[in-house]
C-alpha cells in the first residue's frame, strides 16, 4: 500500500520557520510548490552504443520535466530535440543475442533486426496489426516476435517468416466423422447415393484424385489449433530452441463484486460512479501453465499434484476447528507459475512456482516433453513469501537467469535475509554467493555471465551501494562509494555507470562514475536545491536506535529541536506502505513531511520516524513481525519509541503526538484506540479502519482472509477497538480515494458517533484521492494537523 504525502501553502499566519533557519522562510513559501526545492534527474537511461546517456529533468522549473542528455565526451547537460528523441535507439528498448553481437526491438509496433558487426539494420516487419516481444532462439538464428495472441519467427539466413503457434478462441468444433465410423445404416446410405446419381460419382472421383496428388507432391503439415475457450491467455514464453512454447490460461472468477466509489464534484453536475477493485477475500482466478511441445504438436498440462507439500495447510488453521475435516481429507492448494526460464540448449528449464495462499515457492526443474516437474528449493513461510528480488519478475529468457547451461541464480530468505544463490540443476547443489545480517536488494547478471552487480545495504540498513562479485562466488568488490543511497544503470558496455544519488537532506543529482573500484563519482545536475532552498539550513536528521520492549532494535530518524519548546513537546511520524523504509540516509519520498518535522522542531519539537516492524530494509523476521497482528508490534515499536523520548530525551509524556497516512493512518487510530495515555494527539490521514475493506493482493498477505482468519482481522482492524479513544483525534480523507476508500473512514464515523465520542473531528476532502493534489487541500489538511500539536502538546 502507497502513502506519499504533501504539504503545501500553510498560510504565514500559522506558523514561520524559526531562528535555526539561516534565513526566515514561512511555510507559505516554501510549501507553495514543490519546484521550489529544484529539479532532480530522474530516470536515466543509455543509448544503444552506449555513448549518450539521456534523463527526465527541469532545471527551468517549467510545467513539466524534459528529456536532457550528455555524451561521453561532454558532460554538460543539454536538452534533446524531438527528432533526437524519436530517431535514438536507447539500450533499455533492445534485446541483444547470445554473443552480443546482433539486437533486435520494437518500434511504431514493428520489428527490426540489427547486426553490429555489419552496422546493418533490417525491417522484420511492416503490418497494420502490432508486432512485440522479440527475443532470439535457436543459436541466434532466429528471432520470434508476437502479433496479437501468436508467435512468429523471423529466420536471419532466408528471410522465411514462419507461424509457431496458431491460438484460438473458444471451443474447438466437433469432427467430421470418418467413413470408417459409420454405422451399416448410413454406408447402405452412401452406396445407393452413388449408385444411383453419376453427379456424385464424378465428383468423388475428381475429390479422390486431387488428395491423392497431393499425397504424392507430400502434404503440407497443418499448424495445430490451441483452442482456450473463454480463459485468458498471457505469458507465453519460447524455449531457445523453439521447441517448446508455453504459455498460462487463466480462468476469471465468477460472482465477484467490485466497490464503487461515488464522485460528487464532477463538470456535469451530477454524481458519477467510479468502479473500484474487489476487497479482500474475494474469488479470485484460477490459472494453468501449459507446454506446446511443436515437434510432437501437442499440449501438455503442468500439473501441481506431485509438488512437495502441494496439500499442506498453513500453521494458523491449528486455530480453527472448522479445518478438521479438511486436514482429514486435505487438497491441492491453487498455485500461479511464473516461467519457464530455458537454458541455451533447452536441456533443463526452471519454473518458479507461488502457492495462493502466498505461504510457499518451490523453485522446479519442468520436462518440456512430459511436463513434470522435479522440486530444486522449496521455501516455506508461515508468514508469507516475499523479501527483494523474490516473486514479481516476468518470464522473459533474457532476465539473465542462468549463468551457465548448469548453473541457474535466484535469491532466498533462507537465513533470514534475502541472498544470493545458485544452483546447478544436474547435481542439485546449492551455493550461497551473499551472506551477513544485510539484503541483496537488486541483482544483475553481467552480459558476460561472469560477474553479478548487486546493490546491498551492508554497509547501513540506511545505505544503498553496488558491488561486483564473481559469478561463481568469492570476494565482493565495492564499486560506489557516495554515503547514501546509489540508485545505478549500467552502460550497454558496463564500463560507466549512471547514478542517481542523494543523502538526508540533499534531493537527487545525477553522477557519472567509471565501472571501477575507487573511481570518482563525477557530478553532472546541480539544480536539485534552488537558492531559496539552500538559503535555509534543513537538518541532517540523526539515525538512531532504541531497544524494543521485545529486545529488538529498532531504527529511526530523529529531529531534534535548538531550543526546546517549555512543554517538552514530540511528535511520532509513521511512514505509510507498511513495507517500506524511511529511517535512512538518502532524500526521502516523504520529503514534504521531512521539511514539515524541520518546522515542527523550530517550534520546539522533537520528532522522531521510526521504521517499525513490517519496514524493509531489516530482513525477514522484520519484514513479517506484524503477520496476523497488525497493530501489535508495529505499533508497540511506536510505543517503546515514545518511551524512548521520556528517559532518554526528557520528553513529556503528557506532550507526546502521533500522526501518519494511509498505514500511518491506521497506526495512528491503533494508537489513540488502544495505548490510553502514551499520546496527547493523534492525526489520521487517509487510514484504513477496518482491514476486511482493503484489498486481496496486500492484506491477505499479512492477515490471510476474513472468512479463514477472523481472529486476525478482529485484533487488526481499528474499528473493533473505537470504543477506547481518549486523546484528541483529527481524521482526514479525500472522498475520491480509490485506494483506502472514504467508505472507510465513514464506516468508523458512524462508530463513534454511536458510542458518544466527542473529541473527534472529520476533515473531508471532495476532490482528492489517496495522495492529495490540490494545493488548497493540502493547506487545509495540515493546518488542522499542526493546530492540533500547537492547542493540545504545549500545555
Amino acid at each position: 500500500m502507497k502513502y506519499s504525502c504533501i504539504l503545501v501553502c500553510i498560510t504565514t499566519s500559522i506558523f514561520s520557520f524559526g531562528q535555526s533557519s539561516s534565513t526566515e522562510l514561512t511555510v507559505e513559501k516554501i510549501m507553495r510548490d514543490p519546484k521550489w526545492i529544484g529539479s532532480s534527474a530522474s530516470a536515466p537511461y543509455w543509448s544503444r552504443d552506449g555513448k549518450t546517456l539521456f534523463f527526465s529533468w527541469n532545471p527551468d522549473a517549467l510545467i513539466s520535466d524534459s528529456v536532457y542528455y550528455i555524451t561521453l565526451e561532454n558532460h554538460q547537460p543539454k536538452k534533446t530535440a524531438y527528432l533526437m528523441r524519436k530517431n535514438v535507439l536507447t539500450d533499455n528498448a533492445v534485446v541483444y543475442n547470445l554473443s552480443n553481437t546482433a539486437y533486435t526491438y520494437t518500434k511504431n509496433g514493428d520489428i527490426f533486426y540489427a547486426d553490429t558487426k555489419t552496422n546493418k539494420e533490417h525491417r522484420i516487419t511492416q503490418t497494420s496489426e502490432q508486432e512485440s516481444n522479440p527475443s532470439f532462439i535457436l543459436q541466434d538464428s532466429k528471432i520470434v516476435y508476437r502479433r496479437n495472441l501468436n508467435v512468429y519467427a523471423w529466420d536471419i539466413a532466408t528471410g522465411l517468416t514462419t507461424q509457431l503457434t496458431n491460438f484460438q478462441k473458444g471451443t474447438q468444433p466437433p469432427k467430421e466423422p470418418k467413413k470408417d465410423s459409420l454405422n451399416l445404416q448410413e454406408k447402405w446410405l452412401v452406396k445407393d447415393q452413388l449408385q444411383n446419381f453419376e453427379v456424385l460419382q464424378y465428383r468423388k472421383m475428381k475429390k479422390d484424385s486431387a488428395e491423392a496428388a497431393t499425397r504424392a507432391l507430400g502434404e503440407e503439415k497443418e499448424l495445430k489449433a490451441i483452442y482456450y475457450g473463454d480463459k485468458t491467455l498471457s505469458n507465453v514464453i519460447v524455449s531457445n530452441t523453439g521447441k517448446f512454447i508455453t504459455y498460462r490460461l487463466t480462468k476469471p472468477a465468477s460472482g465477484v463484486k467490485n466497490t464503487i466509489i461515488p464522485n460528487y464534484v464532477t463538470e456535469s453536475g451530477f454524481t458519477q460512479d467510479i468502479n473500484g477493485r474487489t476487497k479482500v477475500g474475494a474469488p479470485e482466478g484460477v490459472s494453468e501453465t501449459y507446454i506446446f511441445n511443436a515437434s510432437l504438436d501437442s499440449v501438455i498440462l503442468i500439473k501441481s499434484d506431485s509438488i512437495p507439500g502441494i496439500k499442506d495447510l498453513p500453521d494458523y488453521t491449528n486455530d480453527y476447528p472448522s479445518y478438521d475435516s479438511l486436514k482429514r481429507k486435505p487438497v491441492n492448494r491453487q498455485v500461479t507459475m511464473v516461467g519457464p526460464f530455458w537454458n541455451e540448449n533447452d536441456t533443463y528449464g526452471i519454473i518458479e512456482i507461488y502457492s495462493t495462499d502466498n505461504k510457499d515457492r518451490w523453485i522446479m526443474l519442468v520436462d518440456g516433453n512430459s511436463g513434470k516437474v522435479k522440486l530444486l528449493d522449496r521455501q516455506r513461510d508461515e508468514a508469507w513469501i516475499g523479501g527483494p528480488g523474490i516473486g514479481g519478475f516476468g518470464g522473459a529468457n533474457n532476465d539473465r537467469r542462468w549463468v551457465d547451461s548448469l548453473t541457474y541464480w535466484y535469491q532466498s530468505e533462507a537465513t533470514g535475509y534475502s541472498h544470493l544463490y545458485t544452483i546447478n540443476v544436474k547435481s542439485g547443489v546449492k551455493k550461497q554467493l551473499t551472506e551477513g545480517n544485510y539484503e541483496a536488494q537488486d541483482v544483475l547478471l553481467s552480459k558476460n555471465r561472469k560477474e553479478f552487480y548487486i546493490t546491498t545495504n551492508q554497509v547501513h540498513p540506511g545505505e544503498k551501494q553496488l558491488y561486483r562479485l564473481p559469478a561463481s562466488g568469492g570476494k565482493s568488490e565495492r564499486i560506489t562509494s557516495l554515503t547514501g543511497a546509489n540508485q545505478v544503470v549500467l552502460s550497454p558496455d558496463e564500463k560507466q555507470l549512471a547514478i542517481l544519488y542523494s543523502y538526508s537532506n540533499k534531493p537527487w543529482e545525477l553522477y557519472l562514475q567509471e565501472n571501477k573500484a575507487g573511481a570518482k563519482a563525477e557530478q553532472i545536475t546541480n539544480k536539485a536545491q534552488s537558492s531559496e532552498f539552500k538559503a535555509y539550513a534543513w537538518r541532517d536528521p540523526e539515525i538512531i536506535t532504541f531497544k524494543a520492549s521485545d529486545g529488538a532494535i529498532v531504527y529511526a530518524r530523529l529531529f531534534k529541536p535548538v531550543i526546546p519548546a517549555p512543554s517538552k513537546p514530540a511528535v511520532i511520524f509513521v511512514h505509510g506502505a507498511g513495507y517500506l523504509q524511511n529511517a535512512h540516509k538518502w532524500w526521502s519520498s516523504y520529503f514534504r513531511e521531512y521539511m514539515f518535522h524541520n518546522l515542527l522542531a523550530d517550534k520546539g519539537y522533537t520528532v522522531l520516524d521510526i521504521d517499525y516492524r513490517g519496514s524493509a530494509g531489516y530482513g525477514r523476521d522484520w519484514r513479517t513481525g506484524i503477520y496476523r497482528f497488525m497493530g501489535g508490534k508495529d505499533l508497540s515499536d511506536h510505543v517503546d519509541g515514545a518511551k524512548y523520548l521520556v528517559d532518554s530525551l526528557s520528553i513529556n509524556p503528557k506532550n507526546i503526538g502521533i500522526y501518519g497516512g494511509s498505514y500511518g493512518g491506521f497506526i495512528t487510530l491503533m494508537a489513540m484506540f488502544t495505548k490510553p495515555g502514551v499520546f496527547t494527539s493523534g492525526a489520521a490521514l487517509r487510514s484504513v479502519t477496518d482491514w476486511a475493506h482493503y484489498n486481496n493482493g496486500y492484506t491477505s498477505n499479512i492477515l490471510n482472509e476474513p472468512y479463514t482468519d477472523s481472529i486476525a482481522y478482529h485484533r487488526s482492524s481499528p474499528i473493533y477497538y473505537a470504543a477506547g479513544l481518549q486523546g484528541n483525534l483529527l481524521m482526514c480523507h479525500g472522498m475520491v480515494d480509490v485506494n483506502v476508500h472514504f467508505q472507510d473512514i465513514v464506516r468508523l464515523s458512524q462508530r463513534l458517533i454511536e458510542l458518544k465520542k466527542e473529541n473527534w473531528e472529520l476533515a473531508v476532502y471532495p476532490m482528492e484521492d489517496h495522495g492529495f493534489i490540490e494545493p488548497s487541500s493540502w493547506t487545509d489538511e495540515y493546518k488542522r494537523i499542526l493546530k492540533l500539536f500547537e492547542e493540545t502538546l504545549k500545555q
